[in-house]
């Protein structure tokens, strides 16, 4: 695993580590994905039939935070929307787009035990780690030393 769910204020958030600013995106969308399942959703995900399809939004090469955002965002509409209930992800980048081969499941057939209702700019992180550099850890998420990638997010349940 590598998110954890980091204590905030109000709503709830999470911090997630990873090689590469790619990775970040699919850690962050299993996070929001992870953090909405019940036990028993969690434990029956794999049972459920996968679809295959290509997801994409606008590429802000100049914003990773902006463009996490998107992608959080493009998850949330499908699922609840679209009733495209994310699985899995691999990531493309072209000059204009973020693309990304999804699988996914029936929303509808997925237990859930918390709704968010939007991703927040409040408290958004995404950066690279530099070699040698500790993140600190907070309640319940460990401390990261770099290289690698860090994004913190805090979601309105």
């Amino acid at each position: 695993m590598s998110w954890w769910i980091m204590p905030t204020t109000a709503d709830i958030g999470f911090r997630v580590f990873s090689d590469s600013p790619t990775g970040i995106l699919r850690e962050s969308a299993l996070a929001l994905q992870g953090i909405q399942l019940s036990d028993r959703g969690m434990e029956y995900l794999d049972g459920h039939i996968r679809h295959v399809a290509e997801w994409s939004i606008p590429f802000g090469s100049s914003d990773i935070e902006r463009t996490l955002v998107r992608w959080l965002e493009e998850v949330l509409f499908n699922s609840y929307v679209e009733d495209k209930w994310l699985v899995e992800s691999e990531f493309s980048l072209d000059e204009d787009y973020l693309r990304a081969q999804v699988l996914w499941v029936d929303s509808r057939d997925v237990e859930l035990e918390i709704e968010v209702k939007a991703v927040t700019l409040h408290d958004l992180v995404v950066r690279q780690v530099a070699m040698g550099e500790v993140v600190d850890g907070v309640d319940g998420v460990p401390s990261f030393e770099g290289p690698g990638w860090m994004a913190q997010v805090v979601l309105d349940i």
